[in-house]
């Protein structure tokens, strides 16, 4: 790598600052980084699924072997806490372990065989049809995550299953990190026998901007700000051959409060919310920012069971003190719209490093359905949640018309038997990628149902990014006409089938 910036690390308590052994990638680098990874793209593609599920489980495993290591690190330069980190580690691994059995299942393929026949529009081809990948993947690694949306996160994850190279370009959040899991990763791909160029990872808000422009790139996933993706959106958009890009980028998460709910649950799901606000510091792509809460003595006792919680947390790290500044900014802007029902504790009151100039207070703010800002219902990163008191159903629908898209949309209700408010309910799930009754939307879960996305600005795109159907973003279709059969992938040939395929409109299993 050519001599240029050297990458920094910065201690998230004390703000020490290191450099690392690595520089910010040169043009000069991502251009062979990108090269190589074509080169191997046909490679990888030809792989059979078993080999590429065996990658996927080293790649796992290579994570929980160096643990203790990884999580030491990323506490150092996120202030996460170890409680935290350990957990999602886990959860990248078991990722990992998800997309190899998804690869072994075969049924992402979407196989299809039409043979050749005699129809009411006359004679048809034989035609066969599956998802193939589609080459060189980008993944930008996430802030708040740093590892289960990072190096070797959900993108990563779901591109390599895919059968595409990666090219990480690591958050400067947490660059040490980044760096110990790609070298991980790199001797995981190395030992199985990929082609070199399966995986690599770039530095640098230069390379990254670069990244999402070179010819070779076929895909980009992206989670970060509304912002950085919507300018990596128009980059890919406008380059000769336009690609494909998934971001997530801006959801507010609103959570409706019904009658029924503030009347019999009110210091439940008070205490509820505000522990969903607060957690990772207020940092979740999915924190619940925007609470409606009927008007009344009910609604009141949410409203101040909410309060107390918020009022009793301590100050709260920041991931980078940019995104600390950025936060006071937005909280200063929506508290002049707004009441400040409470406060969080100051720095000085908090502990596993709350004295540092990155920590953030948290905050609830309440206003009238009527006073409702736009400022109000755009997301603050970080832990602040507004409440808007309604009046009726009229007003929590005329709430809900002034939000955007969201990744979520949550109804809080008294029980199975509460039917309050339909029309919001079905305001807001045309608002939101996945609709929660009865919880909380801060955890993702990672399966085959789950849905990660939603309308615009929480996403541009109707794809996951979590869950098993990720692995669509980083697949086309081809098709095949005629073809002999030694042309064609073992999974549409005739013969019994080795993955689910669907054999002229009659769908198939393979046999145990």
């Amino acid at each position: 790598m050519d001599v240029t910036s050297p990458v920094r690390s910065r201690d998230a308590r004390t703000g020490a600052v290191r450099d690392l052994d690595v520089a910010e990638t040169t043009p000069e680098s991502l251009d062979d980084v990108a090269r190589r990874a074509a080169a191997a793209a046909p490679t990888l593609a030809a792989w059979p699924r078993e080999r590429r599920a065996g990658l996927l489980e080293a790649l796992a495993d290579a994570l929980d072997a160096d643990r203790d290591a990884l999580v030491a690190e990323a506490d150092r330069e996120t202030a996460l806490g170890p409680d935290r980190l350990g957990g999602e580690l886990t959860r990248t691994a078991y990722q990992l372990r998800t997309f190899a059995r998804v690869v072994l299942d075969g049924g992402y393929l979407e196989a299809t065989i039409d043979h050749a026949g005699d129809t009411p529009m006359g004679p048809r081809p034989d035609l066969r049809r599956m998802l193939v990948p589609l080459g060189p993947v980008a993944v930008y690694a996430a802030s708040n995550f740093p590892f289960a949306f990072s190096v070797l996160g959900g993108d990563t994850a779901s591109a390599l299953a895919a059968g595409n190279p990666v090219i990480v370009k690591a958050h400067p959040g947490h660059p040490a990190t980044s760096e110990r899991v790609a070298r991980l990763a790199e001797r995981a791909v190395a030992a199985a026998g990929a082609p070199e160029g399966t995986f690599a990872l770039v530095h640098g808000f230069d390379a990254g901007v670069a990244l999402v422009s070179h010819p070779a790139i076929r895909a980009a996933g992206f989670t970060g700000s509304l912002a950085g993706g919507r300018a990596l959106a128009d980059a890919a958009a406008a380059r000769p051959a336009p690609i494909p890009f998934y971001g997530e980028l801006s959801s507010i998460n609103p959570v409706l409060v019904t009658p029924s709910a503030a009347r019999e649950k009110a210091d439940e799901y008070g205490a509820g919310l505000a522990g969903s606000v607060i957690q990772g510091g207020g940092q979740f792509c999915t924190k619940p920012g925007l609470v409606l809460v009927p008007a009344g003595a009910d609604g009141d006792r949410v409203v101040e069971a909410f309060g107390r919680a918020i009022g009793a947390a301590p100050a709260l790290p920041a991931l980078t003190a940019g995104m600390a500044d950025a936060y006071e900014r937005g909280l200063t802007a929506r508290a002049a719209d707004a009441v400040v029902r409470a406060w969080g504790r100051d720095p000085e009151a908090g502990t596993d490093g709350s004295g540092t100039a990155s920590n953030t207070r948290p905050a609830l703010l309440e206003v009238d359905a009527g006073a409702l800002t736009a400022d109000l219902v755009e997301e603050c990163f970080g832990p602040l949640a507004v409440v808007v008191r309604y009046a009726d159903e009229a007003e929590a629908v005329g709430v809900v018309g002034q939000v955007e898209g969201s990744l979520t949309a949550s109804i809080l209700t008294g029980g199975a038997t509460d039917l309050d408010l339909p029309d919001a309910r079905a305001a807001l799930a045309a608002r939101a990628g996945r609709v929660l009754y009865d919880g909380y939307p801060t955890g993702v879960a990672v399966t085959w149902a789950q849905h990660h996305g939603g309308p615009w600005p929480s996403t541009n795109t109707l794809h996951t990014s979590v869950g098993a159907t990720a692995i669509r973003r980083f697949l086309r279709p081809l098709a095949w006409q005629q073809a002999p059969e030694h042309a064609l992938p073992p999974e549409l040939r005739d013969g019994a089938p080795v993955v689910p395929v669907r054999v002229d409109g009659e769908l198939v299993l393979p046999t145990a």
